[in-house]
């Protein structure tokens, strides 16, 4: 599958809108994104953009069921379903990409003064920004020069001039420890700005998990392997059916101020909102299909498609690093997309011995999903499904008791980006909770649930219609 095959199938299932009419880059696409994403309203194709010929896609993610479209799964799976799936792939053998030696992304190349970065209609998103985004939906592509794995990561991406884009790669990231060994060197660091291909590449870029390839995690959740080839100048892997590539190198000693931008938190978090020093992706090459997408996100307050997708990507890698952990009795993972996609966790577990929800909560913010970033992990009892949100608040009134619940742990590594960490903050150190909302494993007297009787629920089952109701 490429995003032309994404977009043709969320079209046959009423998941995409084709916005005729003429829309501007600046703030107009934007601003019809957000309202329609906020509504879980379908995927907007802009065929008319001022100043342009080139189509705009958002909302990609906005919807359960465009995950399943992507992912190939029946499209009434939940997003826990749909999670379980992913790690079901994750623990079995990999798939590997497939190199090819020529693809539809070479079907234009532009190359020397021809390099453009503004060639195609990247939006400004919000009033506050400070400029246009090329990539929000986009993946860099790194390989490690010690270990010569390949690296996928979305960081956004700001137009800073013609043949220049600012790269928000945040300290402590796969993508930073990866510049600073070419910084260590004196070398610049060969990378390649991808839009486009297979849309899962967007769930391997922002998922944390480790793999000689992103290209080969792609591979295994596709079921089949991903068709790649080299770029012409880096020999770098991009995507066969790749829609834009933009092919250069990062100078780690040479850093552009870029920013700010409306953050997925929904806040700006540059200091003052002003621009701040970022690596800079120097593009010396530019590949793009005929009639090429580009694909972007509006990012923003929750819930947009961004949020949606790093609940799912974050659901899908830290359940897979339980499962790694071998911590048994897990049932379901659950990241809020109305908690950023980020900061709130909560995780249903059959308990079987003394301290097991403890162990969970404890191995939650261990994982090397869970370290980065959540600040909250609620742990239920397996009677509740973790996106059951209903439940999990009953469970809180209920089963939780602050005094006997409780854990803070006082530090952990934060993003930067989080707005509750102050201006005379460490950016990068927040606090964490653990609340146990379960019925402790060792109470020999439990509290009795009240039940709906089996045979008076088939009675009036049956009699559904007889009173009345429609089914």
């Amino acid at each position: 599958m490429d995003l032309r095959d994404f977009i043709k199938k969320c079209e046959k299932e009423g998941e995409l809108k084709r916005i005729k009419a003429e829309v501007d880059w600046d703030l107009e696409i934007s601003h019809i994104s957000k309202l329609v994403e906020e509504k879980s309203g379908p995927a907007l194709l802009f065929e008319n953009v001022k100043g342009y010929k080139s189509p705009v896609l958002t909302g990609a993610f906005g919807t359960t069921k465009r995950l399943a479209i992507i992912l190939g799964k029946s499209p009434d799976l939940s997003m826990v379903q749909l999670t379980k799936e992913w790690v079901n792939v994750a623990v079995k053998e990999v798939i590997r990409a497939k190199e090819q030696k020529d693809g539809p992304i070479f079907e234009n190349i532009l190359e020397g003064d021809k390099v453009d970065t503004l060639a195609f209609p990247s939006p400004r998103f919000y009033e506050l920004d400070g400029g246009r985004y090329f990539g929000t939906a986009v993946f860099l592509v790194l390989q490690d020069p010690d270990t010569g794995d390949i690296n996928l990561g979305t960081y956004r991406m700001g137009i800073l001039d013609d043949k220049t884009v600012g790269v928000q790669i945040l300290k402590g990231k796969k993508g930073d420890r990866i510049m600073k060994k070419y910084g260590k060197t004196g070398k610049k660091m060969p990378a390649c700005a991808i839009i486009g291909g297979d849309p899962l590449h967007i769930f391997a870029s922002a998922a944390t998990v480790k793999a000689k390839s992103g290209y080969d995690v792609v591979s295994s959740l596709r079921g089949e392997p991903v068709e790649i080839v080299k770029g012409q100048l880096t020999g770098l892997p991009i995507p066969a059916a790749a829609e834009i590539v933009l092919e250069g190198e990062v100078d780690p000693q040479n850093l552009r101020n870029e920013g700010p931008f409306g953050e997925y938190t929904g806040y700006y978090t540059e200091e003052l909102i002003k621009p701040i020093p970022k690596p800079a992706l120097e593009v010396k090459r530019i590949y793009y299909r005929n009639n090429p997408i580009l694909w972007e996100t509006s990012v923003g307050r929750p819930v947009g498609d961004q949020h949606i997708l790093y609940a799912f990507t974050r659901n899908a890698s830290l359940w897979t690093d339980l499962v790694k952990m071998d911590i048994p009795g897990i049932k379901s993972v659950y990241t809020l997309p109305e908690a950023s996609g980020r900061f709130i966790v909560v995780v249903s577990v059959e308990q079987m011995y003394p301290g097991h929800a403890d162990q969970v909560g404890a191995a939650v913010i261990a994982s090397n999903t869970g370290m980065y970033g959540i600040k909250c992990v609620i742990i239920v009892d397996d009677d509740i499904d973790a996106d059951d949100l209903p439940r999990v608040w009953w469970a809180l009134g209920t089963r939780y008791n602050p005094a006997r619940g409780t854990q803070i742990i006082n530090r952990g590594r934060s993003t930067p980006l989080d707005p509750s960490l102050g201006p005379d903050d460490n950016k990068f150190i927040t606090s964490r909770i653990i609340m146990d909302a379960t019925i402790p494993f060792e109470w020999k007297v439990k509290p009795t649930e009240i039940k709906l009787s089996e045979s008076m629920l088939a009675k009036v089952k049956s009699r559904w219609k007889e009173y009345g109701f429609e089914e």
